[in-house]
């Protein structure tokens, strides 16, 4: 199984900047996260950032580094922006995996690559993992997806959807379970190098906009994101000093 993967790492986070050189268990979090990408057999793993130290702290470890513009958008942008540098064929499988998921399964990065390898029609591959409570369902930070009997994403929401219209009233919203299959979206993408390069000169949808979900673009645009349950749920991102905490612990208790 051959693929890439690419690491956006932005210093320059509005709830923890800096966020990459935070330390887990004595080592920088993007440590961690590429020594997950490494694990998984990648056969290239690139740190894509804006920032020098980011670079600087990379290189001392062994990291391969792509400076990328302060400007980008998005993550997906700045992988984007990296392929582009490397000039990567178009048909190259290249993982998306985000510089804060220290805890990301190693199975679950393999998984997102094998779908482009086995499924030559689809373009963009992810991951989801079933809904287990009502309170999950209604959390506008579960970002849940509807999939086809192809396994293609029909769409995603933030909203609790398929919304089962004769039972919603039966539901306890604290802790009750969710009396169908709801699935919820794990962010993590595998992309063919040349739709990537498509997705980014694509200006942002009105969907994508409204949900603040930029996977949305790529259905908008007509392209096929295959959608597989990860054979684990993965351990929690880190987006504030209190997600460190959490993780250090986790990770500590193995």
């Amino acid at each position: 199984m051959s693929f890439k993967v690419v690491i956006p790492a932005r210093y320059d986070s509005t709830r923890f900047p800096g966020k990459p050189l935070a330390r887990i268990a004595g080592e920088p979090m993007i440590r961690h996260v590429w020594q997950r990408a490494c694990d998984a057999g990648a056969e290239a793993v690139i740190i894509a950032t804006d920032d020098h130290s980011i670079r600087t702290h990379c290189e001392q470890f062994g990291a391969r580094v792509c400076m990328t513009s302060p400007d980008a958008r998005s993550g997906t942008d700045r992988v984007a922006e990296a392929v582009a540098q490397l000039g990567w064929a178009d048909e190259d499988v290249v993982v998306n995996l985000q510089g804060d998921e220290p805890l990301m399964p190693v199975s679950a990065i393999r998984d997102v690559a094998d779908q482009l390898i086995n499924e030559a029609s689809a373009d963009i591959g992810t991951l989801c993992w079933p809904v287990e409570t009502t309170a999950e369902l209604m959390d506008p930070n579960v970002v849940k997806v509807v999939i086809a009997r192809s396994g293609s994403a029909l769409y995603f929401s933030r909203a609790p959807i398929p919304w089962d219209r004769d039972n919603a009233g039966s539901r306890d919203s604290a802790s009750g379970h969710t009396p169908r299959a709801v699935y919820r979206h794990i962010g993590l993408y595998a992309y063919r190098a040349g739709v990537l390069g498509r997705l980014a000169k694509e200006p942002p949808c009105e969907l994508e906009e409204i949900e603040c979900l930029e996977q949305l673009r790529a259905l908008w645009i007509g392209l096929r994101i295959q959608v597989r349950q990860a054979g684990e749920m993965p351990g929690p991102g880190v987006d504030t000093p209190e997600d460190l905490e959490k993780v250090e612990s986790l990770l500590s208790s193995g």
